[in-house]
């Protein structure tokens, strides 16, 4: 007797369908192929214990289990349901076996019947809609998140023996999860567009200004939302029982990050930092702190907005169109440039220091900002300040300028996505702003790529300003913001 049940793989952000065939025939033996690794072998002794601790019993016949294709490696132990419902109805311990195929079933079993959660359960859920399954049948602790897909029956499980008895006619065994996505999304919320590197003495306020950004800066899309969360969904981050990612993500990994932990990979590749910070903030503090390698593997998705990690027989995308925020002391002791304080660093050392961050990474780095030390006096004064909230509306206004502007395209929607070509086309300037920046790079012998930069600066400061022209002092302020190409530092 043969039954198919159905399970998924997930490769990148994106998941393919596992069909796992079950025949039971003359014999004895439990044969798992397919090219399972060694945690899908091991389903057999957590099924076999499973079964005997819920009343249920194994096949005692000879089970051959495929699982196809037969040429993608299968990993983990989510497959363990999948391969327990097959078992099950190919013993008749399930009587309908036809309903056991209009299903997409994953879950890891543990000993005592109860199912554990699994990662992908979103991209998972997309798939199974887009072949045409009725349901997708997983643990409870990831409904919520794989609910979030419209069109497709979602049944949260807490242990084996509500599946069994689900398929064998109780509806209600298994709890079905609804989650109306738009308003969730809407309760929820309380794009970027340039990288920024902020430069200064210790204490004169970097870190905190990087933390307080993401309270200025547009509340996510939809389509934002759900690229956020299926990415969160496949590195196994969003926790239980949470749905939709309605907040930026803000990521600040330690300078001791390597590479890989860093842009994502290992031997099933897994997203890294940058691509859990897409849509978000990645946050560098101390950034000459980090080892040069690992910040020379972000050019490529700086200038790409994803990674592509390539193995022997397959590769990976992952999106990574993140901010980038980072903040450096000016030298090892810190005070170089300072006003009031003396930098004690011997000659040629201040050199030294600002290049561990090469140049090439820079040139990228759109905002250069020095951070100057608050006096006492200006910490202890009353003074005026504007809260976040009428600057995020300044921000979300401009980005509704750039929403229109590229109202025809469906992956571009702010500025720093600009090609060459759009940049000759939307930031055209006039005699006196051509002038200025002609200065600029002759003095500064900036590259051409800066030269690009400089112009999507200056155009977000227009829209910022409402301008629907580059005006002089736009392209003068956005100049101001290279300051690690001025003569003077480190010069």
């Amino acid at each position: 007797m043969l039954i198919k049940t159905y399970g998924s793989a997930v490769y990148g952000v994106n998941a393919m369908n596992i069909t796992v065939e079950v025949n039971a025939g003359d014999g004895t033996g439990y044969f798992l192929i397919g090219l399972p690794d060694n945690a899908v072998k091991e389903s057999q002794w957590r099924i076999e214990t499973a079964f005997k601790n819920t009343g249920l019993k194994m096949p005692r016949k000879k089970v051959v289990i495929n699982m196809a294709p037969a040429d993608i490696r299968k990993e983990g132990s989510a497959y363990d349901l999948t391969i327990a419902v097959g078992m099950l109805a190919v013993s008749d311990q399930i009587s309908d076996t036809e309903k056991v195929g209009k299903y997409l079933i994953m879950g890891e079993l543990s000993l005592d019947g109860g199912l554990l959660p699994i990662k992908g359960a979103l991209p998972i859920a997309i798939q199974a809609r887009k072949d045409g399954y009725e349901g997708f049948i997983l643990p409870k602790q990831n409904a919520r998140e794989a609910a979030i897909v419209a069109d497709l029956k979602v049944y949260g499980a807490e242990h084996l023996g509500e599946v069994v008895s689900f398929f064998n006619g109780d509806e209600e065994a298994i709890e079905r999860f609804e989650v109306d996505t738009r308003r969730e999304f809407a309760e929820q919320q309380a794009n970027m567009g340039f990288d920024l590197i902020m430069i200064g003495p210790p204490g004169a306020g970097k870190t905190m200004l990087a933390k307080r950004l993401p309270s200025i800066l547009p509340p996510l899309s939809l389509h934002e939302a759900l690229e956020t969360t299926k990415i969160h969904s496949v590195a196994g981050k969003l926790g239980s029982n949470v749905g939709l990612t309605a907040v930026r993500p803000f990521r600040s990994p330690h300078h001791t990050i390597s590479d890989v932990a860093l842009v994502g990979g290992g031997v099933m590749p897994q997203p890294g930092e940058i691509s859990m910070a897409h849509n978000g903030v990645l946050f560098l503090d101390e950034l000459p702190e980090f080892k040069r390698t690992v910040l020379e593997v972000m050019r490529q998705p700086l200038e790409e907005r994803r990674v592509t990690i390539s193995r022997a027989k397959f590769t990976v995308d992952y999106p990574a169109g993140f901010m980038l925020v980072a903040a450096m002391n000016p030298c090892p002791c810190g005070y170089y440039n300072h006003p009031e304080k003396d930098c004690v660093c011997a000659p040629g050392v201040v050199q030294k220091y600002l290049s561990k961050v090469s140049g090439p990474l820079l040139d990228r780095i759109d905002i250069h900002i020095e951070v100057t030390p608050v006096s006492f006096d200006q910490l202890s004064g009353e003074r005026s300040s504007e809260e976040s909230t009428p600057i995020r509306e300044r921000v979300i206004a401009a980005r509704e300028i750039q929403t229109q502007r590229f109202n025809n395209s469906k992956t571009q929607y702010c500025n720093a996505q600009l090609d060459s070509k759009q940049v000759q086309e939307l930031c055209k300037l006039s005699p006196i702003g051509q002038k200025l920046l002609k200065t600029a790079m002759e003095r500064l012998q900036l590259s051409a790529r800066a030269y690009d930069r400089i112009l999507k600066v200056s155009r977000t400061i227009a829209d910022l300003a409402q301008s629907e022209d580059i005006l002089p002092e736009h392209i003068a302020e956005a100049i101001q913001f290279r300051s690690l190409d001025r003569e003077n530092w480190a010069g």
